[in-house]
């Protein structure tokens, strides 16, 4: 890598973080203390907002003119809001933070330095959470479920903070892939990766947005988009059922005809019905999410909008 002076953008996706701004914006200025060789590049995605997020950027940008704002027509959720900031970046290199500050971003200047020896992709890990315990059990759940069925070597506590390099933002830009996680996709890409452990902090202003259902349709667009497991998850509790019906109705058949049991009313018969009808659901309902993407796919409709720009 060259050690001339490098344009390093900071995409930041925003939801009804008017308390974490005041504090962001000058905590990421900051970065130009520590990291002096940098040219600096800041991308605040307005992902439908309905507090004062967009006026308090906006005035920030009349006093910053690294400050580029994106405002999308609605909620599209935090990984649109992503891809939107990587769209309108041009530095060298990108980090990618959340608006909360529970991620350092003082850290940004050991992913440069390692960006800078070759490592295309840098990850800062969570090796623990100052969170409460459903949250850290939630998480670790679907991290550990992550590494075993879909991508393996993923790191334990995840990560939604790190730095790409320039090649990276542009092959995620041209997958085009809809209903993903973004970072799960940056990883899948394989590049030469570094990464550096850390300890995301509580948050100390406003309320998480993130609700439980955005937390389950992250979990299925994951396991959906990077792993044939729940797929092969229907096939064997078809395969098992089928085995376990048959074995039943020989045990019942052979019975009857030696008269160790004797066949009485329609209890385990409806028993059996309800079992089987309740996993064909839950078949029909996993196929279904496959269906759905699919079709979503066909339509080619874009991930985001973006209703105005500010740069």
């Amino acid at each position: 890598m060259s050690t001339n002076r490098l344009k390093f953008s900071i995409v930041v996706p925003v939801y009804f973080n008017e308390l974490n701004i005041p504090h962001t914006i000058p905590r990421l200025q900051s970065l130009e203390r520590i990291i002096p060789d940098c040219e600096f590049e800041f991308i605040f995605v307005d992902d439908g907002s309905k507090d004062k997020s967009l006026s308090l950027l906006l005035e920030a940008r009349e006093e910053d003119s690294r400050i580029k704002v994106i405002k999308l027509s609605k909620n599209f959720g935090s990984m649109s809001a992503i891809e939107a900031g990587l769209k309108y970046s041009t530095g060298d290199c990108v980090g990618i933070i959340a608006a909360d500050l529970q991620d350092p971003p003082e850290l940004f200047k050991d992913m440069i330095e390692q960006w800078r020896v070759g490592k295309k992709v840098v990850l800062g890990t969570r090796s623990d959470r100052e969170e409460s315990f459903s949250q850290k059990l939630f998480s670790n759940t679907y991290y550990a479920l992550l590494r075993r069925f879909a991508l393996k070597g993923y790191p334990e506590g995840g990560f939604d903070f790190l730095l790409i390099d320039r090649q990276v933002v542009k092959e995620v830009l041209d997958i085009h892939e809809k209903n993903t996680n973004i970072m799960s996709l940056i990883y899948w890409l394989g590049h030469d990766r570094a990464v550096i452990p850390y300890v995301r902090q509580e948050r100390k202003l406003g309320k998480s947005k993130w609700t439980l259902a955005k937390k389950v349709k992250l979990f299925v667009d994951s396991f959906v988009s990077f792993s044939y497991a729940p797929i092969r998850f229907m096939s064997f509790i078809g395969l098992l059922t089928a085995v376990l019906s048959i074995l039943y109705g020989g045990v019942v058949i052979i019975s009857t005809l030696f008269g160790i049991i004797d066949l009485q009313g329609w209890t385990t018969i409806i028993a059996l019905i309800t079992f089987l009808l309740g996993i064909i659901m839950v078949m029909l309902g996993i196929i279904g999410e496959y269906l759905w993407r699919i079709l979503d796919e066909s339509r080619e409709r874009p991930s985001y909008v973006v209703d105005e720009t500010y740069q």
